[in-house]
């Protein structure tokens, strides 16, 4: 620290600055210079690839605002700057420099308020990882980035308070005050809220769940805060209070099991009963036999009425989850039972033939 004294020590000739002092503040510069450019090219990008936990993002994609290495720069001269004047007698504008100083930790502290805004956005690379439950972690981290918005403003105001000189007892106090004001005026806000943690942990749906609500049909695109987004089959956008959700009956048709397939089949009423009774047998036993049919102790196929004109007979079977097994599936019910039909001897029922015949 001598030596570093020594080349400090002089008459204040620049600004207050020695000769050797302007060196020193403008070597603190060019360091802040490259904390900055090597904390935005490395080591932001190597710590974003080693906490991150899907491919959705990347180190060097999240980290490119030049914002986030003058963070750093800031931090460095604010450090530089306070140590030198801590462990040393540097040969500068005590005033000036005290100024330099807050002024650098005021900007990090607004960019590293800016940076973590920002980040919550990219929450879900850090909740949503690979393994069974991707729904669930899904809806945590829907609801955790409007959660974290929130705490990033609230922390956000007492920071800048404090940098600003203000009471923070006082304001506190006032929040205090103003905060419950709020809650009694935002009742159904408030409830929102609650609605948004009860979903969360009751997990009635997820994000990607079709569910139907308050006579709502669609996709669950997001669970917000105060309200959650479905998107419809008309590829329209509903939004639906949680408090409504948490108070109403949710059908969610992506936790289901099985899809249910009840076809009737309509013949002339003339039609032999053993054909009909040897069709049912013969229908329900082809399809049981088809792997993507199942629960066969509660498949069947049955007579179901007569009419003066027609006999029904009804079916019901069972497959996957899968909407597509379902539509094909049921084809091939259909066409299974056009079949088993021609080689009983019976005929489909049509009214306008009969009609016709009538005349």
């Amino acid at each position: 620290m001598e030596q570093l004294d020594k080349f400090m020590a002089g008459e204040p000739s620049i600004m207050g600055f020695s000769g050797g002092t302007l060196s020193v503040f403008v070597a603190i510069i060019l360091l802040s210079g490259v904390a900055s450019v090597l904390a935005r090219r490395l080591i932001f990008p190597m710590l974003m690839d080693i906490l991150s936990k899907t491919d959705r993002i990347d180190g060097k994609t999240l980290f490119a605002p030049k914002s986030l290495g003058w963070m750093i720069g800031f931090l460095v001269m604010h450090f530089t700057i306070d140590w030198i004047g801590a462990n040393s007698e540097p040969v500068w504008d005590e005033e000036l420099m005290s100024t330099v100083s807050s002024a650098s930790w005021a900007a990090f502290v607004v960019l590293m308020l800016i940076a973590a805004y920002r980040l919550v956005d990219y929450l879900d690379a850090f909740i949503v990882v690979e393994g069974d439950d991707m729904a669930a972690r899904r809806s945590l981290a829907s609801v955790a980035e409007s959660v974290g918005r929130l705490a990033v403003v609230v922390v956000g105001v007492f920071i800048l308070a404090g940098l600003a000189g203000m009471d923070l007892n006082g304001l506190i106090a006032g929040l205090g005050i103003t905060g419950l004001a709020l809650a009694l005026a935002a009742k159904d806000s408030v409830a929102n809220v609650f609605g948004a943690i009860s979903i969360l942990i009751d997990k009635p749906f997820n994000v990607g769940d079709w569910i139907v609500v308050e006579d709502v049909e669609g996709e669950v695109v997001t669970i917000g805060l105060r309200t959650t987004l479905i998107r419809t089959s008309a590829d329209t956008m509903v939004s639906i209070p949680n408090s409504n959700i948490t108070n109403s009956p949710v059908e969610n048709f992506s936790q289901r099991r099985f899809r249910r397939i009840r076809p009737k089949l309509e013949f002339e009423a003339d039609s032999d009963q053993d054909s009909l009774r040897k069709f049912c047998d013969s229908l329900c036993s082809q399809i049981l036999d088809d792997s993507r049919a199942t629960k066969p102790e509660d498949s069947w196929a049955r007579v179901q009425s007569f009419a003066p004109s027609k006999v029904t007979v009804a079916t019901n079977f069972y497959c996957g989850s899968s909407g597509k097994t379902q539509r094909e599936l049921t084809e091939d019910i259909l066409m299974m039972a056009r079949a088993r039909a021609s080689e009983h001897g019976l005929k489909f029922h049509e009214p306008r033939r009969r009609e016709h015949q009538s005349l």
